[in-house]
């Protein structure tokens, strides 16, 4: 599901039973990053898509990226491999107003 900042984070700070994930590359987390996101970087292939199938799919995931294009693709492929909840930051971190590391 894609959300807007404001609602993405409000939800992602009520949430018990959230993960924060960053599938940026890490040159781009080295510039910022959300504090506490797990990191997978998307362009790792099946190393990707396998460090995904290891994550527990009983969470809630709020996932980001540079601009919302991989994050969005990320919770499609999640859908795919069996996660419920997804919910991707529309506009990622170009637009993000939040707290960074």
């Amino acid at each position: 599901m894609d959300l807007e900042q404001q609602q993405w984070w409000n939800d992602f700070q009520n949430d018990t039973n959230a993960v924060l994930l960053d599938v940026r590359t890490e040159e781009e987390i080295e510039e910022s990053m959300i504090p506490n996101a797990l990191h997978l970087d998307f362009y790792q292939g099946q190393d990707f898509i396998n460090a995904l199938e290891s994550l527990d799919k009983s969470k809630k995931y709020y996932v980001y990226c540079r601009s919302g294009n991989r994050s969005g693709q990320t919770c499609m492929i999640m859908k795919q491999l069996g996660f419920e909840s997804t919910f991707n930051l529309i506009g990622g971190m170009n637009e993000w107003q939040g707290p960074v590391i």
